[in-house]
């Protein structure tokens, strides 16, 4: 086998790995709680699984910390997927950033 078969070889096997962990992380569920007046679970594909919002969180004179909030723990679910991501490829490639 020569050298540009192996290679091939290679690539379609960290593909094959990084569609079987891409297929695992989109379903895994990512949980945030801010301050306790917000409980989000999102998907590793990134859907919104469910928001949990505590009675007490709405103030009608403080709509804007609620919105801020949510916000908030939307932000931190997609930056945990994001870092589960990167780990998943730096595993599987041995790099960051080759895809």
């Amino acid at each position: 086998m020569n050298q540009m078969q192996q290679m091939l070889m290679r690539a379609q096997k960290i593909q094959r790995e990084m569609k079987k962990a891409h297929d695992e992380l989109d379903v895994k569920e990512f949980a945030v709680s801010k301050n306790g007046m917000v409980e989000l679970v999102m998907l590793g594909n990134r859907t919104i699984k469910s928001l949990k919002i505590e009675p007490d969180a709405l103030d009608p004179e403080n709509v804007e910390m609620l919105q801020d909030t949510i916000i908030l723990a939307i932000n931190e679910a997609n930056e945990a997927i994001t870092a589960a991501n990167d780990e998943i490829e730096e595993k599987i490639t041995g790099q960051t950033g080759m895809f």
